[in-house]
């Protein structure tokens, strides 16, 4: 089965994506996602201008060597540009194999593990209250677990948390975004937040909140420790993960579980932190971690430590990644959690897709491949359109992470 053309189509129903076309010559075609949010021209780029050209006429069977081929061949490796680019490729390819053998993915995976797929909402105000009313909502609907986020006294714009009806950090400009920062207040006012919600909602909610890099690691520890009496599921990016040896600073102060991955492209940005079981749940997702091809690895390697998978399943990523995490989340033995942030119509209307929620879970359908496909005419009605991420700068002006 041979590789007879592809392309990348750009769309913006309500905001960007990119997704990769890979047609053979025995007339299946498959499509993967190569997203990365507010670089996302770059990625189309690299695929149009260097991928492509070297996949015509590759047998589209042969996953693995192709994605060796790419990683390896390109000799500057990983970055979440180049590993986009080969996740749109290995999901598009990984589509083709499992349409050709006519099952969904996840049987050609290995068969289920599961029979749903949990996964937690975003329930965010800009003070308590209305952050109650948000959970409540979500629970109202079916879901188990529910990231909490809030507004912060003192503070203008914090991360989490919507001004419309949805939350959409990327903003539709020509610069990014300021925001400012301070973390004083945000530690102080983060437990009150989730003795609220614990006195009105109880126990049996799985909670969860994003602290979104913006801690240093003693004060990361500090938050986790002042968390504890509130058993959250998981406490996300606390720290920023370069060092990885930072987490065992607040491993040794804290019981509350953690959570990091979801800007990590490789294996080796978690390898230590697994090993040394410094994290209880790998957030790395299938667009920006090379596909499923190198996400089972990370997977596995995370099984040996007993780390759980919680990929990251924001609106960033279309549905087309979101469909073929929910194959690998039914596969794979370790799994956690998913994130899940419900798309607008637009983008559910561009990208028909097999998947559907239930009582709290997602189920990826029946549907041979990973059950998403893109309606190409209607995709070309929302062109491009600039957007960036805020940034972040504390008081006195200085950078700090957003």
């Amino acid at each position: 089965m041979r590789i007879t053309n592809a392309y990348c189509i750009v769309t913006s129903p309500g905001r960007n994506f990119v997704t990769l076309k890979i047609v053979t010559d025995q007339g299946v075609y498959g499509i993967g996602d190569a997203t990365l949010n507010g670089r996302e021209l770059a990625v189309e780029s690299y695929l149009t201008d260097h991928v492509i050209p070297c996949l015509i006429g590759r047998d589209a069977h042969q996953i693995e060597d192709i994605w060796q081929y790419l990683y390896k061949g390109a000799y500057w490796r990983r970055g979440p540009v180049t590993m986009s680019a080969i996740a749109a490729v290995d999901m598009a390819l990984w589509d083709i194999k499992a349409k050709a053998a006519g099952m969904p993915l996840y049987q050609l995976l290995g068969g289920k593990s599961r029979e749903g797929v949990m996964v937690y909402a975003h329930a965010n105000g800009r003070d308590i209250p209305e952050a109650l009313d948000r959970v409540a909502y979500y629970k109202e609907k079916g879901f188990k677990a529910i990231r909490v986020q809030t507004g912060v006294p003192g503070l203008d714009k914090v991360y989490g948390v919507q001004k419309g009806e949805a939350y959409e950090p990327a903003i539709r400009a020509t610069v990014p975004d300021e925001t400012l920062w301070a973390t004083e207040p945000y530690l102080d006012f983060a437990p009150k937040l989730f003795e609220a919600v614990r006195d009105k909602f109880g126990w049996d909610l799985h909670l969860l909140h994003d602290v979104h890099h913006r801690l240093t690691p003693i004060e990361a520890a500090r938050l986790g420790k002042s968390l504890e009496p509130y058993r959250l599921f998981w406490m996300e990016d606390p720290t920023p993960a370069e060092n990885q040896e930072a987490f065992r600073l607040i491993r040794q102060h804290t019981t509350t579980p953690l959570a990091v991955g979801e800007v990590f492209n490789s294996i080796h940005d978690c390898r230590e932190l697994i090993q040394n079981q410094l994290i209880d749940y790998i957030r790395a997702t299938i667009v920006h971690a090379g596909g499923v091809t190198h996400l089972r690895r990370i997977a596995a390697l995370a099984e040996l430590y007993q780390v759980r998978t919680g990929c990251h399943g924001a609106t960033d990523l279309s549905p087309v990644c979101m469909g073929t995490a929910l194959h690998f989340d039914t596969w794979v033995p370790n799994f956690g959690v998913q994130e899940y942030m419900i798309h607008n119509a637009e983008t559910d209307a561009v990208f028909p897709h097999a998947y559907s929620f239930k009582d709290g879970y997602l189920h990826p359908g029946e549907a041979p491949g990973h059950g998403v496909d893109i309606d190409e005419e209607l995709a070309a009605k929302y062109p491009y359109t600039p957007a960036y991420l805020p940034v972040a700068r504390l008081r006195d002006g200085s950078m700090w992470n957003w």
